[in-house]
């Protein structure tokens, strides 16, 4: 005679709310076939949005910069923050954080029928330019943040050891790494909130970066 024992309620509930989880983190990250083909906005000039991003916060790795640019690509305002360690790369924490940074930096824009203002975002992380888990749950969190504050979605660049690299376009370059020195520009640099008179998003003259810099 064989003896066994049913699994108990409570472990079977334990389960399903790990599948669940594991599910619902699976579903909050989009894949780069996925973003090549939301619509994205192409950047016209992406080198002088990186450089001058990189010259107003020098980001670090696991360093997020999310950034708003007006319709003719001025930056409007920007904000960087850490990530947080101990949360795991999922969409809808990295979502409630770059919306918390936008609603620091900016008005939302949601009264608008379409938007005219588009955020992108900046990650410095350490690896390759390869696309990760990671890279994909924070698309899908700019994407959503984009929409709950009435903002267009535009692109998602990373900044690693080999250069920057803007994902589901194929573009990039080798400066600024996230290796590089701030650029001399960056000394003039205030560390404030940017929320001041829209410049050129690509560095522009100093005193244009003093009244329009952030960190």
């Amino acid at each position: 005679m064989t003896f066994g024992f049913a699994p108990s309620s409570a472990t079977s509930t334990s389960a399903s709310s790990v599948s669940a989880g594991s599910a619902n983190h699976l579903a909050r990250m989009l894949e780069p076939a996925e973003w090549a083909s939301a619509g994205i906005p192409l950047l016209r000039s992406p080198r002088e949005v990186v450089s001058g991003l990189h010259s107003r916060h020098h980001p670090t790795p696991a360093t997020a910069v999310v950034a708003v640019l007006d319709h003719e690509e001025r930056l409007t305002a920007s904000a960087s923050f850490a990530r947080r360690p101990t949360v795991a790369a999922d969409g809808w924490e990295f979502r409630n954080a770059l919306l918390a940074q936008l609603r620091r930096v900016v008005p939302h824009d949601l009264r608008r029928r379409t938007p005219v203002r588009t955020a992108v975002l900046l990650y410095c992380r350490d690896g390759d330019e390869r696309w990760t888990e990671e890279d994909g749950a924070w698309m899908w969190g700019l994407r959503d943040a984009c929409t709950l504050h009435g903002l267009r979605c535009g692109a998602y660049i990373t900044l690693t050891r080999g250069g920057w690299q803007v994902l589901g376009e194929g573009r990039g370059g080798r400066r600024p790494s996230s290796l590089s020195e701030p650029s001399l520009l960056a000394d003039a640099v205030s560390v404030s909130d940017h929320r001041n008179t829209p410049t050129r998003s690509g560095g522009g003259a100093v005193e244009a970066l003093r009244r329009t810099a952030a960190r």
